[in-house]
Parts: C-alpha cells; sequence; structure tokens
C-alpha cells in the first residue's frame, strides 16, 4: 500500500471515531430535547393550576370582611399573574386562528429571547426595504404611465401587508403586545390591496391613480425616516 492510501485509510479511520462521538452527542440531544418537552408540559399543567386556584380564591376573596387582607391578596394575586405571564413567555404556545390557516400547526413560538429580538429586529428591517422600494415605485408611478409597472406595485403592497400580518402573528404569539388595531389596519390593507391589483384601467382609476401615487410617496419616505431616526440615532426619540 503507497503512503497516499495510507494516509487516506487513517484519515478516514479518525474521522470514524469522531463520527461516534457525533453519534454519542446526538443521542445525548434527543433525550435531552425529550426531557425539555416533558417539562414543558409539566410547566403548562402547572401554570393552568395556579391560574385556576387563583380563580377560585378571587372568589372566596369576595366574602372577606377584612379590608386589608383583601388589599393584600389582591396585590399579591396581581404579582403572581405577572410572574405566570413571564414563565409563559419561555414556553411554546399555540398559533392563533389566522397562523393555522396560513400555516397550520406549525410550531412558531421563539423560546429564547435573543431570538425573539433578532425576529423582531429582521420585522423592522424588512418595513424598511420595503418602505424604499415602494417609494421608489411610486415616483416611477407618477412620471410614467406603464401598466406592467403599476401592476407591480400593487402586487408588492398585496404580498407586503399579507406579509406583515403573518409576522405580526408571529410576534404576538411570541410575546409582543403589538396593539390591535394595528394589526387590523395591516389585514384590511390587505384587502384594499387586492382590490386595487384587479381594479380595470378605466377613467376612474386615473382619476384616483395621480392622488394614491403621491399619498405612498409620502407614507413609504415617512416610514423609512422613521424608522431611521429610531435605530440609527435612538437618542433623538428619548
Amino acid at each position: 500500500m503507497d503512503i497516499d492510501a495510507e494516509s487516506c485509510v487513517k484519515d478516514w479511520d479518525d474521522l470514524a471515531r469522531d463520527y461516534k462521538e457525533l453519534e454519542a452527542l446526538n443521542r445525548v440531544y434527543l433525550a435531552k430535547l425529550e426531557e425539555v418537552g416533558e417539562l414543558q408540559a409539566k410547566c403548562v399543567k402547572g401554570i393552568s393550576h395556579q391560574k385556576y386556584r387563583i380563580g377560585v380564591i378571587s372568589k372566596s376573596m369576595k366574602n372577606l370582611s377584612a379590608r386589608e387582607t383583601r388589599e393584600k391578596l389582591q396585590k399579591s394575586m396581581m404579582r403572581r399573574e405577572q410572574q405566570l405571564y413571564e414563565i409563559e413567555q419561555t414556553l411554546p404556545k399555540p398559533n392563533g386562528t389566522y397562523l393555522k390557516i396560513i400555516l397550520g400547526n406549525v410550531n412558531v413560538s421563539i423560546l429564547n429571547k435573543s431570538d425573539k429580538f433578532k425576529y423582531k429586529d429582521e420585522y423592522e428591517k424588512f418595513k424598511l426595504v420595503l418602505s424604499v422600494i415602494g417609494f421608489v415605485l411610486s415616483v416611477l408611478n407618477l412620471f410614467t404611465n406603464i401598466r406592467t409597472l403599476e401592476l407591480s406595485f400593487m402586487f408588492l403592497l398585496v404580498w407586503y401587508y399579507c406579509t406583515l400580518t403573518i409576522r405580526e402573528s408571529i410576534l404576538k404569539v411570541n410575546g409582543s403586545r403589538i396593539k390591535g388595531w394595528w394589526r387590523f389596519h395591516h389585514f384590511l390593507s390587505t384587502v384594499v390591496s387586492g382590490v386595487l391589483l384587479v381594479w380595470p384601467n378605466t377613467g376612474a382609476w386615473y382619476k384616483f391613480r395621480g392622488q394614491f401615487m403621491w399619498f405612498n410617496v409620502y407614507i413609504n419616505q415617512l416610514r423609512a425616516r422613521i424608522h431611521i431616526r429610531i435605530h440609527v440615532h435612538p437618542r433623538t426619540c428619548l
């Protein structure tokens, strides 16, 4: 056997030993995953038990004559509810109705706090990039009259707002305090953008077109400026 062949065999044997270590590590990893799943289920059960007992005690408190004791218990319960909320943020949560329709039962819970912040940051970057693209397309549509360009912009709006609703629903599952009216506004904008996409090329459209494009120029540059001010110059927003 020549030197090159011996070297290859030796390298393969070394790699085989490394693989055995990897295989053992993977078995430990799978066992830990199963253990994590069991611990999560126990935590969920414990939270449900805490909430049930709090409800029972709250009903019993109505019959308490001692006002000081009642107020002390109420404060303790409020503190406990906040503690339970914080624990819930570390556990997987079921998808809302919208996400179940769009994604099925795929688990979208993000358990790591730093990963949650990264996802929120990606959401903000997505809005910034699409605002810049929307601004450029709006300006182009103001100075041109190309139907394909118009339809491209309308399709971008549909995709943008639809994607926002999905991302915001995922943020909501992961504990974001995003307002319901804000999400509703984006659901409504998705529907309106779809109507604009199929609006026929008629006189009514051309009467509305200029105002609509100017509005998008304004709203997209405003979004971009707000994002840059908050994320690039945070001190100016204190």
